[in-house]
């Protein structure tokens, strides 16, 4: 006996194949609620229930008051050239713009680093699409001041990839590690995410060091979890 799909069921498979297709692509925000249940012929009951599936399901996040936004792409970022190379490859076109470029001293990290000197060359930027100017990250680096890193603050970054500096200076990434955590984001990190103080948002740190040990870079990002997501795997 073939089971009877539910209206709302048939509203998220019918959403489910669009995006996971991609004829609704990553970031593009699906029509209003009473404009799907027009569509549909449902009420707007049945269509938040379908919502809510595609939600559970990972294919779409609802923002209270703008709206759901497609996640979907099928496919992981590989950010080893930079999280610019990674979002060009899946066809989001993103901007940066750098808050601050300075030299700092920090005691801390360099503990923790396990590091002789507490000076760092620290940069700050955000990312957002260029679809609607939402921030999508906010990443703080810090790195050694070597030559061709430490005349930053004087320089500026200016059309060069933050990557590409560091690889003109000689700084390459080999090995090293990286943790990931949600947390609620404070005042400050709300004002340059242009979102409100207590939002979530993933959090990851990862320090990466040469062939031979040796400090590469430092790296602090919030990422908005409707636009990323971790993927592990295994065996």
């Amino acid at each position: 006996m073939t089971a009877v799909r539910l209206k709302h069921q048939q509203i998220t498979e019918a959403l489910a194949k669009e995006i996971r297709s991609g004829h609704r692509p990553a970031g593009e925000q699906l029509p209003g609620e009473h404009a799907l249940a027009q569509r549909f012929g449902v009420s707007r009951t049945t269509v938040r229930a379908a919502l809510a599936e595609l939600n559970e399901a990972g294919l779409i996040a609802t923002r209270t008051g703008k709206g759901s936004y497609v996640l979907f792409d099928g496919r992981p970022l590989d950010d080893r050239l930079g999280w610019a190379h990674a979002l060009a490859d899946q066809g989001i076109d993103t901007r940066v713009r750098t808050l601050a470029v300075e030299e700092v001293h920090d005691e801390e990290l360099a503990g923790r680093l396990g590091l002789d000197t507490p000076v760092f060359i620290r940069v700050e930027r955000t990312r957002e699409l260029v679809a609607d100017g939402s921030v999508i990250s906010y990443e703080r680096s810090s790195l050694p001041p070597v030559p061709g890193v430490r005349e930053l603050p004087e320089q500026s970054l200016g059309d060069l990839s933050l990557t590409e500096v560091m690889l003109r200076a000689g700084l390459r990434p080999d090995h090293g590690e990286q943790r990931l955590a949600g947390r609620r984001i404070d005042v400050r990190e709300a004002e340059v995410l242009r979102r409100a103080p207590g939002d979530w948002f993933l959090d990851t740190r990862r320090t990466s060091r040469a062939a031979d040990g040796s400090f590469v870079e430092h790296v602090v990002s919030l990422l908005d979890p409707d636009h990323f997501q971790l993927s592990l795997e295994f065996g």
